[in-house]
């Protein structure tokens, strides 16, 4: 004898496939409409930070900011601040208020004026503040500003210059400026000493993280390097510096 499977009414698959259609849509609602966190990569967008606060006007020691020197690096206002007398000094990258950076040779007691900002537009971009030293008489300080990916910062270390004369040059012709400090070569003698101040001058060349690149020949006075006052030189006029 035959045995015969028994079958669902029609009508009850009907409403049983239906049930799993609404579900499923009904998921899939829940996982369009969820939230996504923020990514740095895939098909999320990271989400940008916050701004910091506007800085607010400078002030430059116990008084307000004047401005002593500006230029335009591409499309970047540079401006070199600095109290009534020339010392406190700031420099304020961008439109105002843009941002300001404190100086270290601030601290160092410098005397800053309308020649004491020099800038050069390159593949690395670069500013040189340079001021008369109070306490060297004869010396002066230079601290360099270096634009690295739109962000301006110091490059660290200032530099001395006991024959009082430094310039920013492309030196190597690679596209990045490079620093020259003009010094009297007087070993084992006290930097502005009148016996150091008398013997013979050469020019340093660095490059902007502070490796020497290389020096001039000695010569009686700075005047006499190519350029004085802002003094240029190129690979040619390098070889190895006294030891």
């Amino acid at each position: 004898m035959r045995t015969t499977g028994l079958r669902a009414p029609r009508p009850a698959l009907l409403t049983a496939l239906l049930a799993v259609v609404v579900t499923v849509a009904a998921l899939v609602v829940v996982v369009v409409l969820r939230p996504r966190p923020a990514t740095d990569g895939g098909d999320g967008a990271a989400v940008p930070p916050l701004r910091g606060p506007v800085p607010a006007t400078p002030t430059c020691g116990a008084g307000p900011c004047r401005q002593l020197a500006a230029m335009t690096v591409g499309t970047v206002p540079i401006a070199l601040l600095a109290d009534a007398e020339g010392g406190a000094g700031r420099v304020r990258v961008g439109p105002e208020p843009g941002t300001v950076i404190e100086l270290a040779i601030a601290e160092l007691g410098v005397r800053l004026g309308e020649n004491s900002l020099r800038c050069i537009e390159g593949v690395t971009s670069a500013c040189l503040i340079r001021g008369e030293a109070k306490d060297a008489p004869g010396g002066a300080y230079g601290e360099l500003l270096v634009d690295r990916g739109g962000r301006w910062t110091s490059a660290g270390k200032p530099y001395f210059a006991d024959a009082g004369t430094l310039s920013l040059y492309d030196v190597t012709a690679d596209g990045v400026p490079d620093v020259i400090v003009v010094r009297h070569e007087c070993p084992g003698m006290t930097p502005g000493t009148p016996q150091c101040q008398a013997a013979p001058v050469l020019a340093e060349a660095y490059e902007l993280g502070g490796n020497s690149i290389g020096c001039t020949w000695k010569v009686t006075a700075p005047s006499d390097l190519p350029g004085w006052p802002d003094v240029r030189l190129t690979r040619t006029d390098l070889h190895a510096c006294p030891s």
